[in-house]
């Protein structure tokens, strides 16, 4: 079991920046993939980003590609999403997720994380 816990959401004007924080329980930390997903008012959950186990690999939803950033420190259990150039398209509720993953192309799939955080609100005002 992996237990996980969002942080640092928030009001942001367009432009502006947030860190998200993901932390999580337990020894085995380092044996996940995470992923962050997020989820608009009468919307669909969407890929925003994913990193494998190492820190080796990252993936990015196309809508984030060049503003959001996904990180690691394995050592605090943690996984960060940096988020910059913020727009209004961005507000929604932040999830993050731990699973196994052995393929690529599953990264982006939210059914393949199994573990989900309770989510933090992100609000970008114009």
């Amino acid at each position: 079991q992996v237990q996980l816990v969002e942080s640092g959401g928030g009001l942001v004007q367009v432009g502006g920046s947030l860190r998200l924080s993901c932390e999580a329980s337990g020894r085995t930390f380092s044996r996940y993939a995470m992923g962050w997903f997020r989820q608009a008012p009468g919307k669909e959950r969407e890929f925003v980003a994913a990193i494998s186990e190492s820190g080796g690999s990252t993936y990015y939803g196309d809508s984030v590609k060049g503003r959001f950033t996904i990180s690691r420190d394995n050592a605090k259990n943690t996984v960060y999403l940096v988020m910059n150039s913020l727009q209004p398209e961005d507000t929604a509720v932040y999830f993050c997720s731990a699973g196994i993953i052995y393929y690529s192309w599953d990264y982006p799939m939210a059914r393949k994380y199994p573990y989900w955080g309770q989510g933090t609100q992100v609000t970008v005002s114009s």
